[in-house]
């Protein structure tokens, strides 16, 4: 494997490794403006595959894509109580524009739900307008305090999807729909298998009667909140005059959901997988997915050698693989293998003279899952006729690894505070406990441990034997899972 060079090593630091890689791979740049980032070129293709494979499953559900304004009059944020409430601390307003100051501030959007529903009320008046399933591409701003690459920025890439609905039995099953469409995103794209379930009251969405969460575990042992989806009641509904006539002819408010993923979905891929070497991107998020390196001493050798790359490389494309030749004369073979692998590329082919006597080339990983060698000399037509399900097997080995990790730092059955309190000092991980639901239990944990609530799990998620007693004492209702979080 290439050498590191520059990286913090995970064990010694691994927040100064993650801005290290992040950097190193080229994902992304610090901005002149404070708690902004540049996404550059590897980043931006991370995220297009992101946004190709999320659009798909959005369009599979019925849903269709529009775009809402950058600027929300402040009178559309301070509608909703609870959300401005909620989002006041992070808004960054315009307050002069064209020389003068504004008869009213705008806010530079922290999320649309307060423009998109007014727009709603003006389109709909029947409940043959409903339901309403539209999403958008965008960027938002939330002047946050403390700020880390994808993680947590002022301003970041994401989309919105924001529905309404003429019953709330369908805005629910909606939020529970789109909450399963990013679980099988983030398990069959990312690699990255979370934890869903519901939000306790004090952290959902501002605004929201209930709040749904994927929550991945990263290799340090903290939770990542990779995306939220949420049933709005008919809050937002009766703020903006969003009714419609009935079927029975009766004026009824709408119902409502909304639900996002953003480019934190790429800082969960670098803390899921990354490693002392740099980043390692699942197969179908690389934008490059094999990488081929023509390797020459003499300069007779370089057309030969330069042409079968080619050639390889063409094949390879008819395939469906996302395939480039890395031909810079400037650079050295050891040279190109580090940057190719600190970016995390799947696969790598090497082609030099003796491979093209030997019909042959050679075959390298990015990582192995310790049953198949990090390198293999294969025939020229094997290799291109196998690097798909290659490809295919590196994206289940990614998947695997990543829960069987999940599941080796989940500690279930804990019933009394000292176990929590010294996981959360010591290992970390997931947590599950009972919880009798009184927010003082809560509020105790993260004062004494800095652990939060991440999810009331669903089903699927829950010990098999349901706990009875409350971590904070007494009686539990139910079961939920603590870890500290980014």
């Amino acid at each position: 494997m290439a050498e590191n060079k520059g990286l913090t090593p995970r064990g010694e630091d691994f927040n100064a490794w993650y801005n290290d890689v992040v950097l190193e791979a080229e994902l992304a740049d610090y901005s002149p403006v404070r708690g902004s980032m540049v996404i550059r070129p590897w980043g931006y293709g991370i995220w297009e595959n992101m946004q190709k494979g999320l659009d798909g499953l959005f369009r599979d559900t019925g849903h269709e894509n529009a775009y809402f304004p950058l600027l929300i009059p402040m009178s559309f944020i301070e509608k909703e109580k609870e959300h401005v409430e909620g989002f006041a601390p992070e808004l960054a307003v315009v307050t002069h524009a064209g020389g003068k100051e504004l008869e009213e501030h705008l806010a530079i959007r922290p999320t649309s739900e307060t423009i998109i529903y007014h727009m709603y009320a003006r389109w709909v008046q029947s409940y043959r307008d409903l339901p309403i399933l539209m999403n958008q591409w965008c960027n938002v701003m939330r002047w946050e305090l403390r700020t880390r690459l994808f993680l947590r920025t002022a301003e970041f890439l994401w989309q919105e999807g924001h529905t309404a609905h003429a019953t709330a039995q369908e805005a629910e099953a909606e939020a529970l729909q789109m909450l399963n469409v990013y679980r099988r995103f983030m398990e069959e794209w990312v690699a990255m298998p979370p934890v869903t379930g519901m939000k306790s009251e004090s952290e959902r969405f501002a605004g929201a009667v209930r709040s749904h969460s994927c929550e991945a575990l990263m290799q340090d042992n903290r939770a990542l909140q990779a995306g939220t989806s949420h049933f709005l009641g008919q809050n937002f509904a009766r703020q903006f005059d969003l009714k419609f006539q009935s079927e029975a002819g009766q004026e009824e408010y709408a119902w409502n959901t909304s639900w996002g993923v953003s480019t934190r979905l790429i800082g969960g891929m670098v803390l899921t997988h990354g490693d002392d070497v740099g980043i390692v991107v699942p197969p179908r998020l690389a934008p490059v997915q094999g990488v081929v390196v023509p390797i020459w001493r003499k300069e007779e050798e370089a057309v030969a050698v330069r042409e079968k790359s080619d050639e390889v490389a063409a094949r390879l494309k008819k395939t469906g693989v996302r395939v480039k030749v890395d031909g810079r004369g400037h650079l050295t073979p050891g040279a190109k293998f580090w940057e190719w692998e600190r970016k995390g590329v799947p696969l790598r082919v090497e082609i030099g003279p003796k491979d093209l006597a030997k019909e042959q080339v050679v075959l390298v990983r990015r990582v192995t899952s310790g049953e198949e060698p990090r390198k293999e000399f294969l025939p020229e037509a094997q290799a291109v006729a196998e690097m798909p399900g290659r490809l295919e097997a590196f994206q289940g080995a990614l998947l695997q690894a990543a829960r069987d990790r999940r599941e080796a730092n989940s500690h279930r059955g804990i019933t009394d505070f000292g176990q929590l309190q010294e996981i959360m000092d010591g290992p970390g991980g997931f947590v599950y406990t009972g919880w009798s639901g009184d927010p003082a239990v809560e509020e105790r944990v993260k004062a004494e441990t800095k652990a939060t609530l991440r999810v009331i799990p669903d089903p699927e998620f829950r010990s098999a034997t349901a706990p009875t007693r409350c971590i904070g004492g007494g009686d539990a209702k139910m079961e939920v899972v603590w870890a500290k979080a980014y």
